[in-house]
């Protein structure tokens, strides 16, 4: 099997449950999908319908209720947290509706911070490469106050894709943008999927961003309709 058509992420029968005082609430119910290595997928749906839930699980940063997810064929739910998070350490990239950039830290700095966090000597070096990427060379040195929305979110793109993750998870990443902008930071994340071959599972409101994926599905009160 090529890497192309090998599968990555395979989430079987989760189910995501709350207990308040009314009880047990399923926020995502019997959800099923495969998505292959370096494949584009959306999920669309409703305010409230579990989207983010639903991401939350497939990176590993929350566990399902019951059910499994895999990723490069590692089970999340069998392993502690500790093991979670050197999987996402080597396997995957965030990017976020908020950005999530350090204030106090350059455009280069906040790059550079998942490399050095791992010890990498040659972080600077690769955070110049990343932020040239995503056209912002001149901007390096510029805090993220001193950037405009687009160019705060192409540094998170720079720092998510800095350590060329398997799979890149985008929360809303043109929610906080102007449609031009928007598109341009879109451009963007479909060149990093395509050049880089890397696995892209972005939750979006916007059609437009989710008609660009390869293949797409709709949560409805937790439950997951995937778009063939």
């Amino acid at each position: 099997m090529s890497d192309s058509s090998r599968v990555l992420l395979e989430v079987t029968d989760v189910t995501k449950s709350v207990f308040g005082p009314e009880g047990r609430l399923d926020i995502l119910s019997g959800v099923n999908l495969q998505v292959a290595a370096g494949e584009s997928f959306a999920i669309v749906g409703a305010s409230g319908s579990g989207k983010t839930t639903l991401l939350g699980l497939l990176a590993g940063l929350d566990v399902a209720t019951s059910g499994s997810v895999r990723i490069d064929g590692q089970a999340l739910e069998a392993v502690d947290e500790e093991a979670r998070a050197a999987i996402r350490r080597r396997l995957v990239g965030f990017v976020f509706q908020s950005f999530h950039l350090l204030p106090a830290l350059t455009a280069e700095e906040n790059v550079m911070l998942p490399l050095e966090l791992e010890g990498d000597d040659g972080a600077r070096e690769r955070a110049h490469a990343a932020l040239d990427a995503v056209g912002l060379t001149a901007r390096r040195r510029h805090y993220p106050a001193q950037l405009s929305g687009g160019e705060q979110q192409r540094v998170a793109l720079a720092r998510a894709f800095v350590h060329r993750p398997r799979v890149l998870f985008a929360d809303e990443p043109t929610g906080n943008l102007d449609q031009h902008t928007g598109e341009q930071v879109g451009d963007l994340l479909f060149a990093m999927n395509r050049q880089h071959s890397t696995t892209l599972i972005l939750v979006t409101h916007d059609p437009r961003l989710a008609a660009r994926c390869a293949r797409s599905a709709t949560l409805h009160e937790g439950r997951l309709e995937v778009v063939a």
